[in-house]
């Protein structure tokens, strides 16, 4: 997470960001529009609440229960009190305008409550090749209008936590500021956010980079202005506010204050040095303002910092930090004042990673403070507070650490934090990984503990890099950046935990053996240790496996079809294939390093990979591979292909630039050679899902400019006719990692986006769209086996997977399986099947997904349940009437 987030969007992105924009997103002659048939879909994001950093939190001052927060690179969202959750606000912005899905400064007007405005921009470099913008609402951010700036913003820049930029002035609610980066310096609009012009007498633009040397732009940015702050008591309603203040990013002169209405500008005088001021946060009722420094601009590094506070009508300083400079080894960002108790302080150490953030609160303005947990006895902590992450467990990460360190912890990256102005018990604060809060804060005062929790659901800020739908077992893979991934075995849950042992910084591939779904295999990045690892049983449980020399990132991997054998592309070395689970590599030869691999999903054999405009075939096991002599392909890397389950050398590839080649093109045998789709302009990934009721071809989905639109698209009919899925209100920006359909529900598509989440939606065609619920209740004739595996253990309860096999010769059009507990174990919960249970029997059945099982094919299901002392398995397993042999 700490450095992997700087760049999530560039590694979301997988084709070359650093060397430019996504070539899908490069000024290009449109296909013209055409009518397209479109189908109403219900969206829906597969549950991870949170996933990355939320750096700003903002109250609306004068309506209770209005909040919003912002993201790096995930948009926008607004707090829902009745429901407790996030409304996405930025799900419209499309691929074209992909950067505004990057918002750098929030502000709620208080004035008027339905106005909100949002200035949004992910990289000031050219990354991004569009300009920033401020998106002004009406409505909360159920629409939005944008102005168009001359200049880029960077919502997943250095310094990001730092603010807020962008704010509404108290009095006169159609002035509004905007500090800028790049040295472009300070705006203001007059017409509530509709035009912008530089304020030209502001007299200092920063001059503060994180790193001078990098050339790319990235860190060498100048973080400019950085925060403006209204001094309400000094204006009345209908005219502006006489005195505001503002931060810059300057460490000899880091606050400015102008006294008529931002007219004149003048450094406060005796305002400490050596820092940036990371946040201004005014008391008028005690007439102070509130700074928080550090010595750097964050979100990720600061080494010293302090607090202090200015009395605005002394003119006095006062350094009011919690701890000496000496014993500082982090910088302060966090700020906020309790608006029902002004005296009441609290500020954050953001930076302080190991062994956690710390938060401090003062009921004195800052004459005295506590902490959020103090040492005992070194390394012993006591903790003013309790941490409940059960609604989203994987917090904990499944790390043990020892002391002082602790499991979930406080936080990290503890840049914005916020007392409700109407509620003093309900505090939220931002992290690298979600938003915490508490609504007993002032147990803190009184000795007694508070409870920290998630209030984080609603908001999904994962970027996705890649997704798999096995036809059994759980029905989604996760491939993500930052955490990992996850195996969910309900989307409308949030997974236990994310995909460990080990645990990637970010999974950058990952795929199944189709004929053998247990068998999963994943590739990510990981400063120490293995960068590839192995499940037998569906993503449930991982080991790693052992790297071949030179590797240094994920790349992309794939699995035979039978799970028998894989190709590794890794960073860093070659092309590598390995029989069994990865403990012996072999270079591949006849593909260049870098290629990207997949496997076909027929012959276990039989692997592809393409590079730089060339398909490359191996029918060895990876061991050596061929140049297809197809033309006409993309000649750059930006390339995403898949082979169709269930027809051997049935080849999909999406890709392009709008330079050259770009679109869809389809194989049939096995990449020799290619037709190109005429109508497809351009497509950027490629999936598969359940056909449609009817069609013998498996439903294409994706996420292409079909007809002169950019969508979300499905195909019924091998790609001869599209149907738009999406429609302008459900966008995500960039689209253009992964996708995939689902092979168990027709209509069901999975799309990876690069900071909202994984979303999935479902048709409204009939024989779509619906989740599996219980189905009939058959006798299938002929053999069968189960596999019953207990996976995981704990005093009271346990969980397991159970897989029945058709050994006969005749299809299955439906199943019912029985068994019987020995032990008086419960069934809890179970999924991809419906249960019952009377006193120790059990019956499982199909739903309407995996009714059908050919012979040969398995059909999986997963539970937990409860237990009071042994845990044996049952000892027979029947399916109608007959007797299954048991593994």
């Amino acid at each position: 997470m700490r450095r992997t987030r700087i760049l999530t969007a560039v590694l979301a992105l997988a084709a070359g960001l650093l060397a430019g924009g996504p070539p899908a997103l490069a000024a290009g002659a449109p296909e013209p529009a055409t009518a397209l048939a479109t189908d109403t879909y219900t969206w829906k994001n597969a549950r991870v609440d949170g996933g990355g950093f939320v750096p700003g939190i903002v109250f609306n001052r004068s309506e209770k229960n209005l909040a919003y927060a912002r993201t790096d690179i995930g948009g926008a969202y607004r707090w829902q009190e009745s429901t407790k959750t996030w409304t996405p606000l930025l799900d419209s912005v499309g691929w074209d305008d992909w950067g505004h899905t990057g918002v750098v400064s929030l502000a709620s007007d208080s004035a008027d409550p339905d106005r909100v405005y949002a200035a949004v921009g992910t990289y000031t470099n050219d990354w991004d090749p569009g300009n920033g913008a401020v998106l002004r609402s009406t409505d909360r951010g159920a629409s939005w209008k944008k102005a168009d700036l001359p200049f880029k913003l960077g919502g997943n820049m250095p310094g990001r936590g730092m603010g807020e930029r962008l704010a509404v002035d108290p009095h006169d609610n159609d002035v509004l500021y905007l500090g800028a980066p790049s040295g472009h310096g300070l705006w203001r609009s007059t017409d509530a956010g509709a035009a912008w012009s530089e304020v030209t007498s502001f007299p200092n633009p920063g001059n503060y980079v994180q790193d001078p040397s990098d050339t790319s732009g990235y860190a060498s940015d100048n973080q400019g202005i950085t925060w403006v702050t209204f001094d309400e008591s000094t204006g009345s309603g209908g005219t502006a506010t006489k005195t505001v203040y503002v931060g810059v990013a300057d460490k000899e002169n880091a606050v400015y204050r102008s006294t008529d209405a931002g007219a004149t500008w003048q450094r406060i005088a005796g305002q400490p040095t050596g820092y940036l001021a990371h946040k201004g946060v005014l008391d008028a009722e005690n007439g102070y303002l509130y700074l928080a420094y550090s010595d750097t601009g964050g979100p990720y590094d600061g080494g010293k910092g302090r607090l202090y506070r200015y009395a605005t009508a002394t003119g006095v300083w006062t350094d009011i930090s919690p701890v000496a400079e000496a014993d500082t080894y982090y910088g302060f960002s966090g700020l906020t004042v309790d608006r029902q108790n002004p005296g009441t302080v609290m500020a954050t150490a953001y930076s302080s990673w190991w062994p956690d953030t710390q938060i401090f609160r003062s009921r004195d303005s800052g004459g005295s403070w506590t902490q959020a947990w103090s040492y005992t006895s070194y390394p012993d902590r006591e903790n003013r507070y309790t941490m409940d992450v059960s609604s989203s467990p994987w917090l904990t990460w499944g790390a043990n650490p020892s002391p002082p360190e602790q499991t979930p912890k406080l936080g990290w990256m503890t840049e914005a934090l916020e007392i409700d102005p109407f509620d003093p018990d309900r505090m939220m604060y931002g992290t690298g990984a979600t938003i915490y809060g508490t609504e007993n804060l002032t147990r803190w005062d009184s000795g007694s503990k508070f409870t920290i929790t998630p209030m984080v659901r609603g908001l999904e800020e994962t970027a996705v890099n890649d997704l798999a739908s096995p036809p059994s077992g759980a029905p989604l893979l996760s491939a993500l950046g930052d955490i990992g991934g996850f195996r969910h075995t309900d989307l409308t849950k949030v997974p236990s935990m994310m995909f460990t042992q080990p645990n990637f910084t970010s999974t950058t591939s990952l795929d199944f053996a189709e004929s053998n779904p247990d068998t999963v295999v994943r590739a990510g990045n990981l400063d120490s240790g293995p960068h590839i690892a192995f499940s037998t049983d569906n993503g449930a449980n991982w080991f790693a496996g052992t790297d071949p020399s030179g590797v240094s990132g994920g790349g992309t991997v794939a699995a035979a079809a039978d799970g028998s054998r894989f190709v590794w592309s890794p960073q860093g070395a070659g092309v590598h294939h390995a029989t069994g689970f990865g403990t012996s590599w072999s270079a591949s030869a006849g593909i260049p390093s870098g290629a990207v691999v997949e496997s076909d999903r027929v012959d276990p054999k039989t692997f592809y990979g393409f590079k730089s405009g060339k398909f490359y075939v191996s029918t060895d096991g990876g061991a050596t591979f061929t140049a297809s002599p197809a033309t006409g392909l993309p000649s750059g890397d930006s390339v995403r292909f898949k082979a169709l389950p269930g027809a051997r050398g049935d080849v999909w590839l999406a890709g392009g630039s709008s330079d050259g080649p770009y679109g869809l093109w389809h194989s049939t045998d096995a990449g020799a050679t290619f037709t190109k789709l005429a109508n497809v302009g351009e497509a950027d990934t490629v999936g598969f899902g359940k056909a449609a009721p009817g069609a013998s071809y498996q439903t294409l989905f994706t996420s292409a400019e079909i007809g002169g639109v950019r969508g979300i698209f499905r195909s019924t009919d091998k790609g001869a006719t599209w149907t738009r899925v999406n429609d302008d209100a459900h966008q995500w920006g960039w689209t253009g990692a992964a996708i995939t359909g689902d092979p168990r529900v027709y209509g069901r598509v999975y799309v990876a986006t690069n900071g909202r989440g994984i979303v999935y939606g479902d048709t409204s065609d009939t024989g779509g769209g619906t989740d599996p619920g219980p189905g009939p209740d058959p006798g299938p004739s002929g053999a069968c086996e189960v596999t019953y595996r207990i996976t995981n253990e704990w005093p009271d309860g346990f969980q397991a997977d159970v897989r029945l096999t058709n050994t006969g010769s005749a299809p299955w059009n439906g199943w019912t399986l029985n068994w019987s507990f020995t032990d008086g174990q419960k069934v809890t919960q179970l999924w991809n099947a419906a249960h019952t249970q009377t006193g120790s029997a059990v019956t499982v059945r199909n739903t309407d997904w995996n009714g059908t099982v050919a012979p040969g094919s398995s059909a999986a299901f997963g539970f937990t349940g409860s237990r009071t002392g042994a845990n044996a398995r049952p000892a027979a397993f029947a399916l109608g009437d007959r007797t299954c042999a048991l593994r």
